[in-house]
């Protein structure tokens, strides 16, 4: 019996990402619920690392008792103890984790749950680090924990509910591809708002695009182990975003036109 999932948790995240929300809607069932309540419990964690308002020792604080929520049953009383005075400047999406949580089909809540941890304890690090970057296995590992084990997390979901057999190192590619390109359109307002630089010592802007590049080909391989035409779709449109958004870069436009992300977007949907 498929698992009522609320429509409250769809409301939030079409509010929260148009993005990602469009290719949940092309999944069946369980992993759309699945994915679904992944990305808002993900969102419901960054927005803890972003916030404006808390220094980096808050956050690192306040992620890491997070984190240890998901070792066991999830206890809301204590979640909203942790969070504090700081609730009343969260964002819904932060404040209902647990709902996100709950909504999420029972066969997959502990790979959702190992995930968010794993993320909540790698943000924490960084925000510690005041994101400091300065190698290329600094940005390997950051990218890895705001995106790539997202990657791992989707293909550990395929499996389980679309038979899907996968290549872990692929999928991190997958998400560090994502991560790399949002890293790119968002250079200058991350320095300038944040005084946060995610390029290596020493890397130029177009090392940077070389490993946005090298990571998207990796993502690229990724889609050609795909098999179930809803994974496909799933896949395809933030990929083909990210292809298009990163050829828009080396035109030296800050972004695409909304009128290519439509186009875009009815391509995926049509075919």
């Amino acid at each position: 019996m498929e698992s009522t999932f609320p429509k409250d948790a769809m409301r939030v995240l079409k509010e929260t990402s148009r993005t990602f929300y469009i290719p949940i809607t092309f999944l069946k069932k369980e992993l759309k619920h699945s994915v679904a309540s992944a990305y808002l419990v993900f969102r419901a964690i960054d927005e803890i690392e972003d916030h404006e308002e808390l220094d980096n020792e808050a956050k690192y604080d306040l992620l890491m008792k997070v984190a240890g929520l998901f070792e066991g049953p999830f206890d809301e009383e204590r979640y909203l103890d942790i969070l504090g005075p700081t609730k009343d400047r969260m964002p819904e999406v932060t404040l209902r984790l647990g709902d996100w949580l709950e909504a999420c089909p029972a066969d997959s809540r502990q790979i959702l749950a190992d995930a968010a941890r794993e993320m909540a304890e790698g943000m924490a690090a960084w925000a510690r680090k005041n994101w400091e970057v300065h190698t290329r296995e600094d940005l390997d590992d950051y990218t890895y924990y705001v995106a790539g084990l997202v990657g791992v997390m989707l293909s550990d979901l395929f499996e389980l509910y679309a038979g899907e057999q996968t290549d872990r190192d692929l999928a991190i590619g997958y998400g560090r591809g994502l991560q790399a390109v949002n890293i790119l359109r968002n250079e200058k307002e991350d320095f300038a708002e944040r005084g946060v630089s995610f390029v290596p010592d020493g890397w130029t802007r177009d090392d940077l695009f070389e490993y946005a590049e090298e990571n998207l080909a990796k993502a690229d391989e990724y889609m050609k182990s795909l098999k179930k035409k809803s994974v496909l779709l799933f896949c395809r449109l933030p990929l083909a975003l990210a292809h298009k958004t990163l050829n828009a870069l080396k035109e030296g436009r800050e972004k695409m036109t909304r009128a290519e992300v439509e186009e875009t977007v009815a391509e995926m949907e049509t075919d």
